[in-house]
């Protein structure tokens, strides 16, 4: 490459065309970016957020102590779920939210940082990120200390719809 060409410029000087439109086909080939590439991003993404305390429901957060207990590592896929095209994404990612964090707000950081993550990194538009909270973490000073649930009414008429 000599020193007036930048990467993407074709040898000859020209620009690469797009053959589809899309950052990730160019004249020189194909990039493929894996489900489990952008689940990972998004993972990582997500936790960087403050006032996550952890991703995953109750179940996923089990099954996650129990593998990183034999791997070391904690899964950063955690509570991610990715639909992956060949120039978009989708996400949906399920949290357990500090207590006294302002949920919707915490949810609009998350996706703020989670498109801004995967955009940059992978050059694909992310068309949607749904966040789930599955619970609120109250710090007690005891590790997992959990109050027991409310007991519903029965026989009420739901209040909200």
């Amino acid at each position: 490459m000599s020193d007036n060409q930048h990467p993407g410029d074709h040898p000859e000087g020209n620009p690469v065309q797009f053959t589809d439109g899309s950052s990730l086909q160019t004249a020189h080939g194909r990039t493929v970016i894996e489900d489990v590439v952008v689940s990972k991003i998004a993972g990582l993404a997500a936790r960087e957020v403050s006032g996550v305390y952890s991703l995953g429901g109750g179940t996923a957060r089990v099954v996650g102590a129990i593998r990183g207990s034999f791997s070391g590592s904690p899964n950063v896929q955690q509570g991610v779920t990715v639909e992956v095209g060949e120039r978009q994404a989708a996400v949906d990612v399920a949290i357990v939210a500090e207590y006294g964090v302002a949920i919707h707000e915490l949810a609009e950081a998350i996706r703020r940082n989670i498109i801004l993550a995967i955009e940059r990194m992978t050059g694909l538009e992310v068309t949607e990120v749904n966040v789930t909270v599955h619970d609120v973490h109250l710090d007690l000073g005891e590790e997992d200390v959990e109050l027991p649930p409310a007991s519903p009414e029965t026989d009420s008429i739901p209040r909200v719809q």
